[in-house]
């Protein structure tokens, strides 16, 4: 049996959110990632638009700690109406 790699934290951590496009949603994504992961600075956002302007991914290279901060973001994440996926 094979066992899965685990993380050593503190590492850097990308994460990418899929939302529907709705008013003020990549500043919610933003605000919810920060409340997690403070020191995460404009250089780590990548936003981009579907080809269909449906949808937005917002991709942040965040500091992550451990697990458990991960699971908090993702739980507070998910709860947003416009998210549609977080990976």
């Amino acid at each position: 049996m094979t066992k899965t790699p685990e993380i050593e934290f503190p590492c850097r951590y990308p994460i990418k959110v899929i939302c529907r496009i709705d008013e003020g949603v990549t500043n919610r994504v933003i605000d919810i990632v920060r409340k997690h992961a403070p020191d995460v600075c404009p250089d780590d956002i990548n936003i981009r638009k579907s080809s269909g302007d449906k949808f937005i991914s917002v991709r942040i290279n965040l500091m992550a700690q451990g697990p458990v901060q991960l699971k908090e973001m993702y739980d507070d994440l998910i709860i947003d109406v416009a998210v549609r996926m977080v990976i």
